[in-house]
This record gives C-alpha cells, sequence and structure tokens, in this order.
C-alpha cells in the first residue's frame, strides 16, 4: 500500500472514530460532518491506491461513480450517497439544506456512522 494512502486511510479512521466521540457526547453536527469526511477520505484513499484521477471534490454520489468505473465496490447505495451528500453543508453551515427542516439528532448520526462503518470495511480488501 502506498503511503499516501495508508494516511488518507488513517485520516478517515481517525473521522469515524471521532463521529463515535461526538455521537456519544450528543455533538450532532460534527458527529455528521465526521461521518461524512470518514466516508470521502476512505474512497479518496482507494482512487489514489489505484492511481485514478483525484478530482477536488466532496460528493460521496461523484466519488462512488468513480470508484465504480475502475470496479470498486464500496458498499454504496444511492440513498446513502444521497444522504451523506445532504448533511455535508448543512452539518458545516447553518444554512439551507437539502433535507427537509434539517435538524441533526442521533438517529440520523447513528445512520451516518453506520454507513461509514460498511464503507470502511467494505473497502479493506481493496488494500
Amino acid at each position: 500500500m502506498k503511503n499516501e494512502t495508508k494516511i488518507w486511510l488513517r485520516y478517515a479512521e481517525e473521522n469515524l472514530r471521532s463521529a463515535r466521540i461526538l455521537l456519544d457526547s450528543g455533538l450532532y453536527n460534527p458527529c455528521l460532518q465526521n461521518s461524512q469526511q470518514a466516508v470521502e477520505k476512505a474512497l479518496k484513499a482507494v482512487l489514489i491506491e489505484k492511481e485514478s484521477p483525484l478530482r477536488k471534490t466532496h460528493s460521496i454520489s461523484e466519488l462512488a461513480k468513480m470508484l465504480e468505473e475502475i470496479n470498486v465496490d464500496a458498499d454504496l447505495d444511492e440513498n446513502a450517497c444521497d444522504l451523506l451528500d445532504a448533511v455535508y453543508l448543512p452539518s458545516k453551515y447553518p444554512l439551507g439544506s437539502a433535507l427537509p427542516h434539517f435538524e441533526p439528532n442521533k438517529e440520523l448520526c447513528q445512520k451516518c456512522i453506520a454507513i461509514a462503518e460498511r464503507v470502511l470495511k467494505s473497502l479493506e480488501n481493496v488494500f
């Protein structure tokens, strides 16, 4: 495994661990941010490892499509991609959201953490 890939994966794992701690602390916005970032960084790690072109994007949907193009299954369905993409901006900034009446809560955080855990687990065999 490339050194750069290892760094991206370490950061992804740190984001996931942070998300769990933040959930336990009732800090839902940063929990959502870290869940999304864990997935984003894990997907980018694969692209780096596979020497696939990396574009500047925070879109999980776009990154998942890039992985599909190189035949890597990240165990992300359209709903999971849409959810992580929808929480990205409103979890960072207090502005309008793609989610109606966006209000982060424990259930939403648990769902996003579960997605991140599933993605990181599914990518283990890529490395």
